[in-house]
């Protein structure tokens, strides 16, 4: 072809040798904007973000509960906090800030340190006792089927919480599980002999705790089934978690009167470990989830899990192995452990 013509049209360069030279003029401005002195002065916003990131998860133990328990909230889905990483990683690229992706180390670091134990698997093997726990969801549809997906999971004890009709788990459960006690609207279902139990006053007005003794073949396991208090989040109110710490508060003080010395608490919660409203649990107890888990193991809500508030805690046992069970026609999933009694 006629360079003349080539020129006229606009096809000169078009091959190869253009795109070469394009790509060769992209990396040599690309190696300027990095080396020239305006990477310390870009970004200066993106990097006070990350700072004050870092900030809120290091001293998310300060950030007070007095206006709308915001701590708690901060709190409860304070492992989210990390997703912002590497949105502020992706405008510090883009800003071409090298004093914008130094100031996201800070983050980086403050939050593998929270979390960064909760990636790896600490499951292990043995164990003699299995437990598992479930809030099946007081308009559950099918609690039949509910109740054989927790007998099939091999569980030695399970917990149900919100319970609105008993006798179609206790029917559903009948084979597997030999003894059961039910108070309010919580209950325990084991395969080995229960004794002592009884509601468990958590100032509430009705049942939604209980305690009994499993007389396990490893000898007897304090086992408490609890459902503290739903928490909400409302525009002119906050984080209302006022009856939930409460709550926890008065669970906390009859674990602490507990004589038996090996105790496993199974529930629904309403809140995480990192909530320091659960502390008068929480100081008491071991989570088997953060001792032996396999990643952090949200169980609500089933759809998209975002937050573990389905607890399984233990003192005076050693966690094993701890896990979410697959979904049920409830909001939450089930989760269970393994322990060595």
């Amino acid at each position: 072809m006629p360079q003349a013509y080539m020129e006229e049209t606009g096809l000169e360069g078009t091959g190869p040798e253009r795109t070469g030279s394009g790509a060769r003029h992209f990396l040599s401005r690309e190696r300027e904007q990095w080396t020239s002195p305006g990477i310390w002065r870009r970004g200066v916003i993106v990097a006070a973000v990350a700072v004050l990131l870092a900030l809120l998860m290091l001293l998310h133990a300060d950030i007070p509960n007095k206006v709308g328990n915001l701590g708690s909230l901060t709190e409860t889905f304070l492992p989210w906090l990390g997703l912002l990483i590497p949105v502020l990683f992706g405008l510090a690229l883009l800003r071409r800030s090298a004093t914008a992706l130094i100031a996201l180390l800070l983050p980086a670091v403050i939050w593998l340190n929270l979390f960064g134990g909760l990636l790896s698997d600490k499951s292990g093997k043995g164990g003699d006792l299995t437990v598992a726990t479930h809030n099946v969801n007081a308009q559950n549809p099918d609690p039949a089927a509910t109740a054989r997906a927790l007998a099939a999971s091999g569980a030695d004890v399970v917990a149900l919480e919100e319970l609105s009709d008993a006798s179609r788990y206790e029917r559903a459960m009948a084979d597997t599980y030999k003894y059961h006690a039910v108070h309010g609207t919580v209950g325990v279902w084991s395969k080995y002999p229960l004794s002592d139990d009884r509601p468990v006053d958590i100032q509430m007005g009705w049942t939604r705790a209980l305690r009994a003794t499993v007389q396990t073949p490893r000898g007897p396991v304090a086992v408490y089934v609890a459902h503290l208090p739903s928490v909400r989040v409302k525009f002119n109110a906050g984080f209302t978690a006022g009856q939930r710490d409460n709550s926890a508060a008065a669970l906390g003080r009859a674990i602490a009167r507990e004589p038996v010395r090996k105790v496993v608490l199974l529930g629904d919660l309403n809140g995480t470990m990192n909530d320091r409203s659960l502390a008068p649990v929480t100081s008491q107890l071991r989570s088997a989830q953060g001792a032996a888990g396999d990643g952090f193991g949200f169980s609500w809500p089933a759809s998209f899990p975002m937050a573990r508030i389905d607890q399984i805690m233990v003192r005076g046992v050693d966690p094993v192995s701890a896990w979410t069970l697959p979904a049920t026609p409830s909001d939450h999933l089930p989760v269970a452990a393994r322990v060595k009694v």
